[in-house]
C-alpha cells in the first residue's frame, strides 16, 4: 500500500469514526410554525452547543400529542415526543382516544424533562372594566376555534355559569389583538406558553388586565394551577393565578441509558442560555417536575440525583 492511500484510507477511518461517535435523535413536537415547533428548533439547536456536536436533533413535524404518543409503537431508539403527561396516562391505560388501541410500547414511555406549558389566558381591554371571570357576563369574547385554548376557555365560561350571557365573536384567533384594538371585542382567550406572543402584542399596544382565578376557580377547572409572575407583560404589575395543562418531553426504554442522560444534562444545562433567546424557557423550573405524572427514564434519572432535582414519587 502507497503512503497516498495509507492517508486515504486513515482519512476514511478518522472520518468514519467521527460519525459513529455522534447520535442521532428525532424530535417530534407540533406544527411547524406553532410555538412548541419552534421550542424543538431551540432544543436541536441547544443540544448541538451543549454536546458539541455529539447529540444532532431531528425536528418533525407533528399533527398534534395524541399521533405524538401513537407513534411510539413503530419508532426506535432515537425518538423523542413532547405530549401532556396526562395523555401518557391515558394511553397506558387504554382510555379515551385510546380506547381499543392499546399497545404494549405505551407502557415503556418514560419523561426525560417538562417543557412549558400550555397556560391559560383571558385577556381583557381596559374598557371592559372585566378584573374576574364573573365580569365575563354581558362581554363579547374571541375563543377562535379547534384548539385547546378555545375548548377549555369554551368550558370554563360554561363551568361558571356564563353561557348565556357571554357573546361568542365568530372570528380566528389571529384576528384577537386586531379586534380587542377596533373595540369590537371585550377581550380574548389563549392558550400558550408564557410569554404569549399574541398577549406581549396586545399588552404593548394597548392598556389590558390579564383575568387571575380564584383557588377555587382553579380546582373547578381540574387543571394545573401555573402562576404568571408579575411583570412578563407590559403593565402587569401583579402575578397572574391562572390554569395550565403540563408538557414533556418523552422517550421510551429503548434509548440507552446514556443518550438520556446526556439529552436531560443538556437541557438544564442550556435552559438559561435558551431563556435568552426566547423567555418561555423561563416557565420550565425543577417544580414543574412535579406535574410529570409518568415514570422517568433511568438515564434522566441519573442526573436527576446528581443535579439534586426532586422527582414525583408517583
Amino acid at each position: 500500500m502507497t503512503f497516498q492511500k495509507i492517508l486515504v484510507t486513515g482519512a476514511l477511518m478518522l472520518a468514519a469514526a467521527a460519525a459513529s461517535a455522534e447520535t442521532r435523535v428525532t424530535y417530534k413536537s407540533a406544527k411547524a410554525g406553532s410555538s412548541y415547533y419552534q421550542m424543538g428548533v431551540e432544543l436541536a439547536e441547544a443540544m448541538k452547543a451543549g454536546t458539541d456536536g455529539e447529540i444532532s436533533v431531528t425536528v418533525e413535524e407533528s399533527q398534534g400529542s395524541v399521533q405524538n404518543v401513537m407513534e411510539v409503537r413503530a419508532r426506535g431508539a432515537d425518538y423523542v415526543f413532547t405530549t401532556p403527561p396526562a395523555l401518557v396516562g391515558l394511553a397506558q391505560g387504554g382510555k379515551a382516544m385510546f380506547e381499543g388501541k392499546g399497545n404494549p410500547a405505551f407502557d415503556e414511555i418514560r419523561a426525560l424533562f417538562p417543557i412549558p406549558s400550555l397556560t391559560m389566558h383571558f385577556v381583557m381591554s381596559e374598557d371592559s372594566g372585566a378584573t374576574s371571570m364573573s365580569d365575563l357576563a354581558d362581554k363579547t369574547i374571541l375563543l377562535g376555534k379547534g384548539s385547546f385554548g378555545a375548548r377549555e376557555g369554551e368550558k370554563y365560561i360554561g363551568l361558571f355559569g356564563l353561557a348565556d350571557s357571554v357573546s361568542i365573536a365568530d372570528a380566528e384567533l389571529s384576528n384577537a389583538v386586531a379586534a380587542l384594538k377596533n373595540g369590537k371585542i371585550d377581550g380574548f382567550v389563549t392558550a400558550g406558553s408564557f410569554p404569549a406572543p399574541n398577549v406581549v402584542e396586545a399588552a404593548a399596544s394597548m392598556p389590558v388586565t390579564i383575568l387571575s382565578l380564584s383557588d377555587d376557580e382553579v380546582a373547578a377547572t381540574k387543571r394545573t394551577r401555573l402562576v404568571i409572575p408579575a411583570g412578563t407583560y407590559a403593565g402587569q404589575d401583579s402575578d397572574i393565578v391562572t390554569t395550565s395543562l403540563p408538557v414533556a418531553a418523552f422517550t421510551t426504554t429503548k434509548m440507552d441509558d446514556d443518550t438520556a442522560y446526556e439529552l436531560t444534562r443538556t437541557f438544564w444545562e442550556q435552559k438559561a442560555k435558551m431563556a435568552g433567546v426566547a423567555p418561555w424557557w423561563n416557565g420550565v423550573t425543577p417544580e414543574l417536575m412535579q406535574n410529570v405524572t409518568v415514570a422517568f427514564h433511568p438515564g434522566a434519572m441519573r442526573y436527576y440525583e446528581e443535579a439534586g432535582i426532586a422527582v414525583p414519587t408517583n
